[in-house]
């Protein structure tokens, strides 16, 4: 089957800094570089590289389309997505010794979908696709909607969080994929606990700690292990999770199977600098698995 990914294209700029500013501190950077990035064309990358058909959904700007060109080199088919007026969006990341990064964003052309470029592409979906979101674009409910009517499955990975964004959607979700500070987020929002609400599968994703798996419908929930390294940069490793979360149950994985997948993609995520350029592929995996 095909993923379906209504997804930001993002230019990252990642500053390399001694530790995360202080509010008002000027701090200098040792290294500065540019790159491919956004939530959605990680995951569409991550997604790609596991071996998945995707298809991405978006925008750039007149400065984006060596973008585009990157996502079509790492397998993506990107005639879906539109070249606007407006800006690309972009990030200016900062990240620290520890690996841990901060992020200021600017949404630029992720934000002026319309509903015309959204149809068009699910217009081209069969029964049975996917359609993966998150929540740095507009359009998300009405795409959702749009792809729970055609018989797609709806999988949204709910960040950078927002309680309103998911309730939008929830109504059309198959899956939830969201950390476990968004857990929180979302419980203390709603007042229920993840394992009352009405989606099939949540699954959240811990760090250090691993990820837990909630079957709403078998009343179940599965504990998984953290693969230990030695991090250097955390940026993109839950679009790396979702991407190969996402690619393994399109390849018909069982959802055990497919998280053990995810995880060892995230945790060779964050032993690299960099996003969507330094996703692991298949062979990294097959390799980190061997060492």
């Amino acid at each position: 089957m095909a993923i379906w990914n209504l997804g930001s294209i993002n230019i990252d700029v990642v500053y390399r800094v001694p530790h995360l500013p202080a509010p008002g501190e000027t701090l200098a950077a040792t290294e500065v570089t540019r790159g491919l990035g956004g939530k959605g064309a990680n995951m569409s990358v991550a997604a790609a590289r596991a071996a998945a058909c995707v298809a991405h959904i978006g925008a750039v700007g007149a400065d984006g389309g060596w973008t585009v060109d990157r996502l079509m080199e790492y397998g993506v088919d990107v005639r879906h997505i539109s070249r606007l007026p407006s800006e690309t969006g972009h990030a200016i990341i900062a990240v620290d010794q520890a690996g841990e990064n901060n992020i200021i964003l600017y949404s630029g052309a992720n934000c002026v979908l319309d509903s015309d470029m959204i149809g068009a592409a699910l217009a081209s979906a069969d029964h049975g696709d996917t359609l993966l979101m998150q929540n740095e674009t507009n359009g998300q409910a009405e795409a959702a909607q749009m792809a729970s009517q055609l018989g797609l499955k709806v999988v949204y990975a709910a960040a950078p969080f927002d309680a309103d964004a998911v309730r939008e959607v929830m109504p059309y979700l198959d899956m939830l994929v969201l950390n476990a500070v968004e857990a929180a987020q979302l419980s203390d929002a709603l007042g229920a606990e993840l394992q009352d609400l009405h989606i099939s599968q949540i699954v959240v994703t811990c760090g250090a700690d691993g990820c837990d798996h909630y079957d709403n419908i078998r009343k179940t929930r599965a504990q998984y292990p953290a693969i230990k390294v030695d991090a250097v940069d955390t940026t993109g490793a839950g679009d790396t999770f979702t991407g190969y979360l996402v690619a393994g149950l399109d390849r018909d994985l069982p959802i055990a199977q497919a998280i053990d997948l995810a995880m060892t993609a995230a945790a060779i995520m964050v032993t690299r600098h960099g996003t969507a350029d330094v996703i692991p592929d298949l062979k990294d995996i097959e390799d980190f698995k061997l060492a």
